[in-house]
């Protein structure tokens, strides 16, 4: 029998068509031949490409709030475009991308760009956004999706109307592709304290303000009318077809977020075609580092892309989003079409099945790009460098190994929501390893001081399958070396000045707020449902919630989906311990809205693979966070047969979200809603 991995496993390889051994010797065709087929990896060149550096989105202008405060406005659109993703050489790419409105943007360049510029923004100073969704042509008329739309799926559903929008539609013969409009709505990735009308809620969507909408389409979604009505009395500002306003108070910690598009069972086809980008908070007690040698303030890796920046400018502190894509011959962007191609079942689909006939559970592009280009070169000193990565991949978790770089000296000095508790020294403690899930972000300095003049390969060494922990090659097969397995180029050249910043072994980092004890425990559980239609295959992912105490006995799962009933309520105020059981046989990267949370422990389970009840091993221990856990996190690895505990405290009130950020699974039930304090007077149902 063929396993589910097999079939990701091969998914990676160059050619996207493959074959497998059986265990009889029989070899068999796993997936049908890719339409226009796909470029193979070791035909595309590496480490000829410079890395694009994102410049710092430009502003609007400012605006005074009620009470007197300032903040900065940006009006930001998402446009279609063409880029050279792959070398020059290849043909260029159609994508998706953020970029200023050039009609009111005050200086700096006008530049849509997957991902996209970074909003530089600063501690306890609101950031209020104009986000426009332009995915129209020149004559005004919709943009379809560059990616195939499965609309058997709980998704946001235009054509639906607004009495079946935000649904899952019914048929009676497998539908094809969605080709309408294209819905979006922005969330801010790791944003603490946003009221929920400016939280990117997925049932929030609104559609281009186009000239050509078909009669009877729903042009927003569920919650947008109701939310619109909120950021009016709320900031006094009216929201027009096509777009949302939104304000962020930037109550984080100093750190490294970002930005991305959050619609309702269409996340992995947005974000894949391109629109995300860095959003950076600086500023405050947080951001205040010291060198133990003299007492005085430390010197941090600078500077970073600033607004006003000069062309030539040189920066020693760089944001790297990694993404893992694959192309068609003719440079456009490859996302499976159909559910044969992961694991060779070519239907019946919906409604005659429970499988649908499009979502794939998981996807593993075999190409890794680096700030949208593909296997991207850096030149480097031999001095100290700040790098703020970020995982943006679909499903890939990484391992970034910098163990082809000699003499090379890592230390990770933040993760999602800001500074660790102290530097760790990645080189002498880790391994020279990074592990990183989707959406997880980590804050580095590199010190490539006493590397040789020359270029080495970061690499990676994460499975080109779905990840479950461990080590590489004893608990799962690392990434293929010849393609997934690197990731971008570092060329050292000769040193240009005096490197005047602090080594990381003497950095003392802010200190870490302490949370009030926690007056709840709330357990929470991830599931999935298989196919009973066909053997071995996923129908969806699931979260649910534990019917009782799995310390005391085995108890049972109940699966939720998107459309029942909340049943994670916490008060105004409240601080939580959240217990997730993890039930299935793969990690998941965990996003809860609205928070910044400390991770606690982990706990190994009992679980019963049949019926989804779990018990907390008995003679176990909790087994301490992680290091580069320490501080504040807004995504957590829940690794499978285990459970992992995460405490925050809910201070805005309304309606959020949290979910795995394997966008696959997100886009097939594997998200749920959540309510911080009482329903809100006239919110929808």
């Amino acid at each position: 029998m063929i396993t589910r991995r097999d079939f990701i496993r091969v998914s990676s390889t160059a050619s996207l068509t493959a074959f497998v051994t059986g265990r009889l010797g029989v070899t068999r065709q796993l997936f049908a031949q890719i339409p226009g087929r796909t470029l193979d990896p070791l035909n595309v060149p590496k480490y000829v490409t410079p890395l694009l550096v994102p410049p710092a989105m430009p502003r609007s202008g400012k605006i005074t709030m009620r009470g007197g405060k300032n903040a900065d406005y940006y009006e930001i659109a998402t446009r279609q475009f063409r880029q050279q993703i792959l070398p020059n050489g290849f043909p260029a790419t159609t994508v998706w991308g953020y970029g200023p409105n050039p009609d009111t943007v005050q200086g700096g360049p006008v530049v849509f760009h997957a991902p996209s510029l970074t909003i530089e923004s600063r501690y306890d100073t609101p950031v209020r956004i104009k986000w426009m969704n332009q995915l129209v042509d020149e004559h005004g008329r919709y943009l379809p999706h560059l990616l195939p739309v499965d609309q058997t799926l709980h998704w946001a559903n235009p054509p639906g109307g607004t009495a079946g929008r935000d649904s899952r539609p019914t048929f009676s013969a497998t539908p094809g592709l969605y080709t309408g409009p294209v819905p979006l709505v922005t969330h801010v990735h790791g944003a603490v304290g946003v009221g929920d009308e400016s939280d990117g809620y997925a049932e929030a969507w609104y559609l281009p303000a186009a000239a050509n909408i078909p009669s009877g389409y729903a042009n927003t979604g569920t919650w947008y009318e109701f939310f619109k009505a909120k950021a009016a009395t709320k900031f006094n500002d009216t929201w027009s077809p096509g777009s949302a306003i939104c304000q962020y108070p930037n109550l984080n910690r100093a750190s490294t977020l970002w930005y991305h598009d959050h619609a309702l069972g269409l996340t992995r086809l947005n974000v894949y075609a391109g629109p995300a980008g860095f959003y950076f908070v600086r500023g405050g007690p947080s951001d205040e580092v010291h060198d133990i040698r003299f007492g005085r303030p430390g010197v941090l890796p600078g500077p970073a892309p600033a607004i006003g920046d000069g062309p030539d400018t040189t920066y020693y502190e760089i944001p790297l989003a990694i993404q893992d894509r694959s192309f068609n011959s003719d440079g456009s962007l490859f996302y499976p079409n159909t559910r044969a191609f992961f694991d060779q079942i070519f239907g019946s689909y919906i409604p005659f099945t429970d499988v649908s006939p499009v979502w794939n559970p998981e996807f593993f592009g075999n190409m890794l790009m680096v700030n949208g280009h593909t296997w991207p070169y850096l030149e480097v000193e031999p001095r100290r460098y700040r790098f703020r990565m970020l995982n943006g991949c679909q499903s890939r978790f990484l391992v970034l190994d910098f163990n082809a770089i000699p003499h090379v000296d890592v230390w990770q000095i933040g993760n999602d929501g800001g500074f660790l508790s102290s530097p760790l020294h990645v080189t002498g403690t880790a391994g020279n390893r990074i592990l990183m899930g989707p959406a997880e972000r980590v804050d580095v300095i590199v010190d490539f001081t006493h590397v040789p003049a020359g270029g080495y390969v970061l690499g990676n060494v994460g499975p080109d399958e779905p990840f479950g922990g461990g080590v590489p090659d004893e608990d799962f097969p690392r990434a293929d070396a010849a393609g997934t397995g690197q990731v971008m180029q570092f060329r050292v050249l000769p040193l240009s000045g005096h490197d005047r910043t602090t080594p990381p072994a003497f950095l003392e980092l802010p200190q870490i707020p302490v949370f009030l004890a926690s007056t709840v425990t709330r357990r929470v559980a991830l599931l999935e449902s298989s196919s009973t239609s066909f053997d071995d295959a996923p129908a969806e992912a699931l979260l649910g919630t534990v019917a009782g105490d799995p310390n005391v006995g085995v108890v049972s799962c109940t699966k939720q989906r998107w459309a029942d009933p909340v049943t994670e309520n916490p008060e105004v105020g409240a601080t939580e311990t959240w217990e997730i059981y993890n039930t299935t046989v793969d990690g998941h990267p965990i996003h809860i809205h609205e928070v910044a949370f400390e991770v606690v422990n982990r706990q190994a389970l009992i679980v019963d693979d049949d019926t989804a009840e779990v018990q907390i091993e008995p003679g176990s221990t909790p087994v301490p966070r992680e290091a580069g856990e320490s501080g504040f996190k807004d995504t957590v690895i829940a690794y499978p047969g285990q459970v992992t505990r995460v405490r925050a405290q809910f201070k805005t009130p309304g309606q959020f979200v949290w979910h795995c950020h394997i966008v696959e699974h997100e886009d097939n039930e594997m998200m749920r809603p959540f309510r911080i304090g009482p329903r809100q007077e006239g919110q929808p149902d």
